[in-house]
């Protein structure tokens, strides 16, 4: 099958590459020249675990292509995927004005009947809008769909290779079948592909992201109360999330929740929601709750120095919002340290893959680090933002020889409190009480 995938970010380019590692012809298309030129050379602009694999074995085998020439890949194309940005409004809604310019221009080129299917994330009633902008640019035939993606950073080859399920927004028959047919290939373990209509389907991706943000939020809420009333919150985690009706996934408490999805989808849905005359009371207390706890763990570092912080060095590791993923985006650890900025203490950092992306967030406000234990040398406070692996079994006798003060705070719970006593460490959790195991 001949597709394109209009945006090369996240989505798109392991949309493209994915469909293209099953045998289709995927043309990738996008307005940053210098993007598309290093995509032609194999070279991928963000850090995906097996991305670049798959990347480099399709542009060898020819089923795969780039361009900036959006012409080109709609008149070569049976079915074009929209997986530009849809970037977040300063009122929470989305920004749909790339989708919608690239529906124009779609319009404007087609050549014969096309299949459209938007894959950027979008609120209920855009697939209607998407209909007729393009209906006033061209008389040829066409159908619109919704294909929501659920793919995690770090994990999204994985994630599209190996779905849980693929969700299908369609008018009719017919073009349904063709996404059935193009995804079969991924779904041979009998997961389910559901077919429903285009508002439900572009509903479903908004309110599964707000169901597990809440579920972050809830846990954290609870880490906090047990910080309160002298309870172990990963001892309650246990009691809790092993009732079926619950589960353990996203359930860890911490700094809370970052990136792409669950900040602008969580948001976004309250507006939709708010321009259909509809109240969100959950999902605004579930961002009211992330904001918080992404500053919780620079208060507990202000609190233990009393906040006498101006002659202290602050250690840091982990600066991506999430493990496997350069991506800062909404990371809690731009809020810590920035929180922790105002009291002028000197902070070192390491990541292991986002400093790149760490230089041109911070600049020069904190000093970035080869190592992890280069940023522990001297610290005053080692801060654990991001629970990358390498981190959860370092070296305690040697971090607690370079340290000026041997003082964890641990804002993933990856360490055991009785453990870091025995130690000789000062240690802080997340809603964790000091004698846990």
């Amino acid at each position: 099958m001949k597709l394109s995938v209009i945006g090369t970010g996240y989505v798109g380019l392991v949309t493209g590459t994915c469909f293209a590692e099953m045998g289709n012809y995927v043309i990738g298309v996008d307005v940053d020249e210098q993007k598309i030129e290093k995509l032609k050379k194999g070279v991928v602009p963000i850090y995906e675990p097996e991305l670049a694999e798959f990347l480099e074995r399709n542009l060898k085998e020819n089923r795969l292509e780039f361009t900036t020439n959006l012409k080109h890949a709609v008149k070569s194309s049976d079915v074009i995927f929209i997986a530009v940005g849809t970037p977040e409004r300063r009122d929470g809604s989305a920004d749909l004005s790339q989708v919608f310019d690239v529906a124009k221009k779609i319009g404007q080129y087609m050549n014969g009947y096309k299949i459209i299917v938007t894959k950027s994330t979008v609120p209920v009633g855009t697939g209607e809008k998407i209909k007729k902008i393009i209906t006033k640019q061209t008389k040829h035939k066409f159908d619109i769909a919704s294909n929501p993606e659920f793919m995690k950073e770090g994990a999204a080859v994985a994630d599209f290779m190996k779905p849980d399920r693929v969700v299908i927004g369609a008018e009719g028959e017919r073009v349904a079948q063709v996404l059935k047919e193009l995804y079969s290939p991924f779904i041979r373990t009998e997961k389910p592909i559901y077919v429903m209509d285009i508002r439900s389907a572009e509903l479903t991706k908004h309110a599964a992201n707000a169901f597990l943000a809440a579920k972050v939020s809830f846990m954290n809420e609870l880490s906090n109360l047990c910080e309160k009333v002298g309870a172990d919150v990963m001892a309650v985690r246990r009691g809790v999330c092993s009732d079926s009706r619950i589960g353990f996934q996203f359930s860890f408490p911490g700094v809370g929740y970052g990136g792409s999805c669950f900040p602008k989808d969580t948001k976004a849905l309250v507006s939709a929601a708010s321009l259909a005359g509809a109240d969100m009371p959950i999902v605004k207390a579930t961002i009211k709750v992330n904001e918080r706890q992404r500053k919780s763990l620079a208060e507990k570092v202000i609190a233990h120095y009393q906040g006498k912080l101006s002659d202290k060095i602050v250690a840091i590791w982990g600066l991506s919002f999430k493990p496997q993923t350069d991506d800062l985006r909404e990371a809690p650890s731009i809020y810590i340290v920035n929180k922790l900025l105002k009291y002028k203490p000197t902070i070192k950092a390491f990541d292991p893959v986002a400093i790149k992306n760490a230089k041109a967030t911070f600049g020069k406000k904190i000093m970035l680090c080869e190592n992890a234990y280069d940023a522990a040398n001297g610290a005053d406070a080692l801060l654990v933002v991001t629970e990358w692996p390498e981190f959860r079994r370092p070296d305690f006798a040697r971090l607690k020889k370079i340290m000026r003060h041997a003082v964890i705070f641990d804002g993933r719970n990856i360490y055991t409190p009785k453990l870091m006593a025995e130690l000789g460490f000062t240690y802080y959790g997340i809603g964790r009480r000091l004698d846990s195991e």
